[in-house]
């Protein structure tokens, strides 16, 4: 369970930093709080002077749906994100998101999973899935990556 929660959260971390978001923190063991259960955690900042609404509503639902996503390549398994339970949190959050873009929930839908298509197509390139796969190595090794440590793994790989 740990691997594919690196993986997911690995996933979201990438996904922020590239969409120009910033990762505060990663984690593969959250702390037990008396909030809902989870497996990790991710806080990312969104600089909500760098971007329209449009744009921000946009790169929340990338961002959202790039953990699922990270999971379908590393199992070589497609899925549809809004039909994995464990995914729930991540569909509902980029259906909301979707919705200051598109009210009518046909069109929604048909955006979310276009938009599922084109992260993974993005983390599918060999330098993303590299950078990202560096990211759940540093997670396994250490369970908790500070923000500047992700960004510092992706610039590895990317221009940033």
């Amino acid at each position: 369970m740990e691997e594919i929660s690196a993986y997911h959260e690995a996933g979201h971390a990438f996904m922020a930093i590239y969409v120009g978001a910033r990762v505060r923190s990663v984690t593969i063991e959250p702390d037990r709080d008396d909030g809902p259960a989870r497996y990790a955690d991710i806080q990312v900042e969104w600089p909500l002077e760098r971007f329209t609404p449009r744009e921000l509503h946009e790169k929340l639902a990338q961002v959202a749906l790039a953990g699922p996503v990270a999971e379908m390549l590393h199992r070589g398994e497609p899925y549809h994100p809004g039909f994995v339970a464990e995914w729930a949190a991540d569909w509902e959050t980029a259906w909301e998101a979707a919705a200051g873009l598109l009210p009518d929930q046909r069109k929604r839908l048909a955006y979310l999973e276009q938009t599922t298509a084109q992260v993974y197509c993005l983390l599918d390139r060999d330098e993303h899935w590299a950078a990202l796969a560096a990211i759940v190595d540093e997670l396994l090794a250490h369970e908790t990556l500070a923000g500047e440590d992700v960004h510092d793994i992706v610039s590895t790989w990317l221009a940033l």
